[in-house]
């Protein structure tokens, strides 16, 4: 079966991306971006990310998940640490990280260095979940084979009724990651394939570096 998409083409055309726009440190320009996209009716889920990790077969894996918090030192989100992913970054800890908003014609790759964050910050986060997540997060032991969705649905149950009438504490093997960034480029879609990109490397003395890239 053959399906051609050679004459799939979208002229890009809506923003631009300047030098003389660009913040010298990353996250600020980040930040600019993510609020327009946030209040943006062409944008669902804003917080959507790709996070690729090298798996212990040797490839990369890339993945859907949600940014919870963004701060000057990094990116933030929560995970199962015994998943397929939360392994992976724990063997090899260089990810990537990017967003997609289709509707701006924008994207932000970000490569960086994952680690986990201290036990209190994914505790509160975790106080602040819904007790159905809090449940999920006990129940599936994520990324292992299971046999069936009723074997999902028991353990559910199972810890439904454990917990019944009282406080869900949060698993150790789940918590939350941060994402230090060592570069961080910005893409503008532009007409003509010639978009702008926006490097900003990061320096040993914690300055950032900007630099043009060829589209």
């Amino acid at each position: 079966m053959a399906h051609d998409l050679s004459n799939y083409r979208k002229s890009y055309e809506k923003q631009e991306l300047l030098e003389e726009n660009c913040p010298e440190n990353p996250i600020e320009l980040f930040r600019n971006w993510f609020l327009t996209a946030d209040a943006s009716e062409m944008v669902d889920e804003a917080n959507a990310m790709t996070i690729s990790t090298i798996g212990f077969d040797g490839f990369p894996k890339n993945r859907v998940v949600l940014l919870k918090k963004y701060t000057w030192e990094g990116f933030i989100f929560y995970t199962n640490y015994n998943s397929e992913k939360g392994r992976a970054m724990q063997q090899n800890n260089h990810v990537c990280l990017s967003f997609f908003w289709a509707g701006l014609e924008q994207q932000i790759i970000i490569k960086g260095e994952a680690e986990k964050i201290a036990p209190n910050l994914s505790d509160g986060y975790f106080d602040s979940r819904p007790d159905g997540s809090k449940l999920g997060a006990w129940a599936s032991n994520q990324s292992e084979v299971v046999s069936s969705r009723d074997q999902l649905d028991t353990s559910l149950a199972a810890f439904e009724e454990k917990f019944k009438d009282q406080e869900i504490p949060r698993p150790e093997h789940w918590g939350g990651f941060i994402v230090k960034p060592v570069s961080i480029e910005f893409w503008q879609g532009r007409p003509n394939r010639m978009h702008d990109r926006i490097r900003y490397t990061l320096q040993k003395d914690f300055s950032w570096k900007l630099e043009r890239l060829a589209p």
